[in-house]
């Protein structure tokens, strides 16, 4: 029987994505990233229910756009790459800090751990207004 699981997802969110800058988990309650964590978690849901997505297992991609008015970067590539990661994998691994703030949020996960990472990109576009784009996508294993 033929696979028909989606191999790739890409979803818009406004604003600014989450940055990873620091020892304290930016899943933590109240942690200073909290908006910005839940409304990447909420777009990745609504697309990964839009389409039947479920987390993948193997070797990922993930590419980041970044939206922003010239002259107004935020925060440089590694940070904005880390946060975006840390939130779209699997959360059970960070449970030992409590995750209840998060509600159904906890279970939004478009692949297993970030060590399933093979391919990272990220590119800034101008715009008005801050936003981004994520894709998440399979990566065909190679033998």
């Amino acid at each position: 029987m033929q696979d028909t699981r989606a191999l790739a997802l890409t979803f818009e969110v406004s604003g600014l994505p989450p940055v990873r800058t620091e020892a304290l988990s930016i899943f933590a309650a109240g942690h200073r990233q909290a908006t910005r964590v839940r409304a990447l978690l909420q777009a990745a849901c609504a697309a990964a229910q839009r389409t039947g997505w479920t987390p993948l297992s193997g070797p990922v991609e993930v590419d980041l756009v970044l939206r922003c008015p010239p002259g107004h970067r935020t925060s440089d590539a590694s940070t904005l790459l880390g946060g975006v990661c840390a939130v779209l994998q699997d959360k059970k691994r960070v449970a030992s800090i409590g995750l209840a703030h998060l509600g159904v949020l906890v279970d939004v996960a478009l692949y297993d751990d970030d060590r399933q990472i093979r391919r990272l990109s990220y590119v800034e576009e101008p715009a008005e207004d801050f936003s981004y784009q994520v894709r998440v996508a399979a990566v065909p294993n190679v033998v």
